[in-house]
């Protein structure tokens, strides 16, 4: 599985960060980083949360 940012999407609300702060960061940009772009499966469900809760959609998981 992979994590994929749009950056020019992120508003830079941080839902990301808060529920699953090992692989997203706001930077001072106001953006998101990806911090580890293949989690390993014991990590889905977080990082799936995560991903549902952007409010802008910036996120995507692939497998």
């Amino acid at each position: 599985m992979r994590i994929e940012a749009d950056r020019d999407r992120c508003d830079g609300l941080g839902m990301c960060e808060a529920m699953a702060p090992d692989f997203f960061e706001v930077g001072a940009d106001g953006t998101v980083a990806v911090l580890d772009e293949h989690p390993g499966e014991v990590h889905r469900q977080d990082v799936a949360a995560a991903v549902d809760a952007c409010p802008v959609l910036a996120l995507k998981l692939r497998e």
